[in-house]
C-alpha cells in the first residue's frame, strides 16, 4: 500500500474512533465561527507526521488553511511555532486531538531514531527498525524512522525472509533452512538468518548466507564475528547486531564493525513529543 493511501486510512480510523456519533462539545461553539490556531513545540525534537496532522483537518473541511514553518525530518526547538491553521472553529476543535496524536507519536519515533543515528555517527553502521510497531501504524512509524535518518527493515512477513531459531530447528539445519529459503524466495527478496553463537555463524557463512543477524552477542563476540566474516573476502555477509542495544552502548556495538544495528525501541519504547495547539481567539484546547 502506498503512503498516501495509508495516511487516509490511518486518519479515517482515528477520526471515527474519536468522533463516534458526533463531537458534542464542539456544538458549544457558534456554527460559523472562524478561528486561527498555532501548534507549538514544548521541547526539542525532530518533526514528523505533518501529512497525517493536516489530513485530519482536511478530511473534515478541505478548505482549511494550514501553513507550516517546519517540515518533516527537521530539528525543532522548545517554544517554536510549527504551523498556523485557520478555519471553522468547530472543525479545529474536533480534529485537534487526533491530529496532535499523530504528530506527537511520529515526531517521537523520528527523534528517537535521530538520537541513535547521532550516537553512531562516523562508524558506517546503519540504524535499522523492526516489526515491533503499533498495530495499524507500521507504515507511519517506518516513515518516521526514515525521517530520523534510520533504515527500514522488512515491512512485514511478505517482503523479506528472516530465518529464526525455530525455522532452523524445523528445517533440520542452518544449511537446509537457507536452501529452502532460496528456493521459495522471489527474485530480489532478501534472505537473512539469525544466529545465536559463533559456531552458528560459522555454519551460516559456510552455507553461503549473505545477511546474518547476530542475536544478543556481546562486544567480544561481535568483534570475533567481524573477523570471521572478513576471512571470506568477496563473499562477506552483511552483519547485523540485535538485542539489548541502548543509546548507552550502541556506539560500542557500531565500533565492532557491524554493518547494521536493529533496534526495536525506535518504534516500541517511545515517549510522545510534547506539542500543543493554541487558539488565538481564546478557545481552550482539549
Amino acid at each position: 500500500m502506498d503512503l498516501e493511501t495509508e495516511i487516509k486510512n490511518n486518519v479515517n480510523q482515528a477520526l471515527i474512533e474519536d468522533i463516534g456519533t458526533g463531537d458534542l462539545t464542539a456544538l458549544l461553539i457558534p456554527a460559523g465561527e472562524i478561528a486561527t490556531a498555532s501548534v507549538i513545540s514544548r521541547e526539542n525534537a525532530i518533526l514528523c507526521g505533518t501529512k497525517w496532522f493536516e489530513a485530519c483537518f482536511r478530511h473534515l473541511a478541505p478548505e482549511i488553511e494550514l501553513c507550516w514553518s517546519a517540515q518533516d525530518g527537521v530539528a525543532i526547538n522548545a517554544g517554536q511555532e510549527l504551523c498556523q491553521i485557520t478555519g471553522n472553529a468547530r472543525i479545529l476543535l474536533t480534529a485537534e486531538r487526533p491530529a496532535l496524536n499523530f504528530l506527537q507519536l511520529l515526531s517521537a519515533v523520528a527523534t528517537q531514531t535521530r538520537y541513535y543515528m547521532e550516537a553512531v555517527s562516523g562508524t558506517g553502521a546503519k540504524i535499522v527498525d523492526t516489526r515491533k510497531t503499533l498495530p495499524g501504524l507500521r507504515l507511519a512509524q517506518k516513515y518516521a524512522v526514515r525521517c530520523g535518518g534510520g533504515t527500514n527493515h522488512r515491512l512485514g512477513l511478505y517482503d523479506g525472509i528472516l530465518i529464526k531459531e525455530n525455522h532452523i530447528i524445523a528445517a533440520g539445519s542452518i544449511e537446509r533452512a537457507l536452501r529452502e529459503a532460496e528456493r521459495i524466495a522471489p527474485p530480489g527478496l532478501f534472505i537473512q538468518i539469525e544466529v545465536e553463537t559463533l559456531d552458528d555463524l560459522r555454519n551460516a557463512l559456510a552455507a553461503g548466507a549473505r545477511m546474518i543477524l547476530l542475536d544478543n552477542f556481546d562486544l567480544d563476540e561481535l568483534r570475533k564475528a567481524v573477523a570471521l566474516n572478513a576471512q571470506l573476502a568477496s563473499r562477506k555477509a552483511i552483519l547485523e547486531a540485535s538485542g539489548g542495544i541502548t543509546l548507552e552502548n550502541v556506539r560500542a556495538v557500531a565500533e565492532t564493525g557491524m554493518d547494521r544495528i536493529s533496534i526495536g525501541s525506535l518504534t516500541k519504547d517511545i515517549n510522545a513529543v510534547d506539542l500543543s495547539m493554541r487558539f488565538s481567539t481564546g478557545l481552550a484546547g482539549q
